[in-house]
């Protein structure tokens, strides 16, 4: 009884040992709070670092939470809520110019082209961007780099985006698909994979990718404040090697494979849909394989912005981009 007695209580001090040693393992993950712009399969990267458990692996626990719009996500990072912003870049370089001393800086770049989906009332397969003449488009909001990004693929057709075309900015983004599957506009830009979704129901066909007109631009990425970055510098770093793992990932998988992986954070999404959507998003050359920020895209994506009237100054470059934690992510990973 006695031998007994002993084994048990070795088994019990074991047991609690094994779990203080899981607690102090979940205990020694670092929480990020992230505001992601939307949730789209455009980010297939980011989630695929979290499905597959790329962000643990750096000692990284995600707290994911949605923004619904650029300018919420920097109200969000600005005001202290949230750690790590994930919207487009103009973002960043409107508060430069603002003046802010602690202003927010880009670390990693997800999303390399735009990753919008011209979507119409009727199939067009001869779509040509002159066919938008006179039409009333839902583009996003005014400012954003969807909105600056269709208007610069109009003007490289030969139109006029303030003449020729009528784009909608009285619907605000999140409620653009339903406003137009209610009748509004003659066409509408969704992101996947709502875009898909649509078209399969029969309610809508995606006629363009406006990343094939537009070209490269630093859509999507990564950004937090100066103070943050530089206060948190390690851990930082270790985010940014995830990001760049899930990169790698998706670029070398399948469509198939990519939209298995993420399938988790669209429950409700078919995964046939979520394997189209990867597919047109791979064919367009979206997603960015390594998360340095080129400054040529830079200088186009400001380009771009005093084109459509939204900046009176451009930003440099070495304020607003800070590349050391992407260039060291690759360099470690070679």
């Amino acid at each position: 009884m006695r031998r007994h007695g002993i084994g048990a209580l070795a088994g019990l001090v074991l047991a609690g040992a094994l779990a203080g040693c899981a607690a102090q393992e979940e205990a020694a993950l670092d929480k990020v709070r992230v505001c992601e712009v939307t949730h789209s399969i455009f980010y297939a990267p980011q989630y695929a670092a979290l499905e597959l458990g790329f962000f643990e692996d750096e000692g990284i626990e995600v707290e994911l939470s949605n923004g619904g719009g650029a300018d919420k996500v920097m109200s969000a990072v600005l005001s202290d809520n949230i750690d790590i912003g994930f919207a487009g870049p103009e973002a960043s370089i409107y508060v430069y110019n603002e003046g802010k001393e602690d202003h927010t800086q880009v670390f990693a770049q997800m999303t390399r082209r735009d990753g919008s989906m011209l979507v119409g009332r009727t199939p067009e397969e001869d779509f040509d961007w002159k066919n938008l003449a006179g039409a009333h488009i839902l583009p996003g909001r005014k400012g954003g780099v969807p909105y600056m990004a269709f208007e610069y693929a109009i003007r490289q057709s030969g139109l006029d985006p303030e003449t020729d075309v009528y784009l909608d900015t009285s619907v605000q983004f999140d409620n653009m698909t339903g406003a137009f599957l209610g009748g509004t506009g003659d066409y509408v830009t969704m992101f996947e994979p709502s875009a898909s979704s649509v078209q399969a129901e029969g309610k809508g066909y995606i006629v363009a990718a406006v990343g094939d007109a537009a070209g490269d631009l630093p859509y999507t990425a990564y950004f937090a404040k100066k103070s943050y970055l530089d206060e948190n510098a390690d851990l930082v770093q270790r985010f940014t090697n995830a990001v760049y793992r899930g990169q790698q990932w998706v670029a070398s998988h399948t469509p198939e494979e990519v939209a298995k992986a993420v399938s988790p954070q669209f429950a409700d999404t078919d995964l046939a849909l979520l394997e189209s959507a990867v597919a047109n998003y791979q064919k367009v050359g979206a997603y960015s394989t390594e998360p340095a920020l080129a400054r040529e895209s830079f200088d186009k994506l400001q380009q771009i912005m005093r084109e459509a009237g939204e900046l009176d100054e451009t930003a440099p470059f070495d304020e607003v981009v800070n590349n050391t934690f992407a260039e060291r992510a690759v360099q470690d990973a070679a």
